[in-house]
């Protein structure tokens, strides 16, 4: 583990920010660092976790069903998750965080955002797809649809642990298309 201290970019307090990082393997990711900055005088704080191994790119696939909603599921920050047939795609930013769940869980994830999209909403034809998005979750969560589940992350810290999934490299054409969340510098 390592502290320093910095000035605080919020209140400007010089030497004011104390900056933690420290290193540790945990199962799946790899090993990751995390990183804590506080403020001793206006106490604003960010916390944050980042993979430093790198691995293969990889795709994931799943039917989801009534009998694999129990299926693990890691998300990392560099992931992109696509369910086609609701037209649900999330992708990475600079706030994406990484996870693990389960397939319910990432349904239910998907459920919030688009909860929080129909609030949100004007058009009535946006609040109509939304609800049609919401009771097909749903159906999917019942076992009534069934859906596909794509994972794709080119730093290759996802995965669908499940029987059912399938999984592959991404090729370069595919990884060039995905977003990672992170700045990247190409020459």
């Amino acid at each position: 583990m390592s502290k320093m201290m910095a000035d605080c970019p919020v209140c400007n307090a010089k030497g004011s920010m104390e900056i933690t990082t420290k290193t540790e393997k945990i199962p799946y990711f790899g090993e990751i660092m995390e990183s804590t900055v506080k403020c001793r005088e206006c106490g604003y704080k960010h916390s944050d976790t980042i993979c430093l191994d790198q691995k293969e790119p990889v795709r994931y696939s799943m039917k989801i069903k009534k009998d694999n909603l129990n299926a693990r599921v890691v998300k990392s920050q560099s992931a992109t998750v696509t369910i086609p047939q609701l037209g649900l795609k999330v992708e990475p930013g600079p706030k994406s965080q990484g996870y693990v769940s389960n397939i319910e869980g990432l349904l239910n994830r998907f459920e919030s955002a688009v909860i929080t999209a129909l609030k949100w909403a004007e058009d009535d034809n946006v609040k109509e797809n939304a609800l049609k998005i919401l009771d097909e979750i749903v159906e999917v969560k019942s076992g009534k649809k069934e859906v596909t589940v794509i994972i794709e992350d080119p730093f290759g810290h996802s995965m669908v642990d499940h029987e059912d999934a399938n999984h592959r490299k991404l090729t370069e054409d595919e990884i060039k298309e995905l977003r990672t969340g992170f700045m990247t510098f190409e020459r």
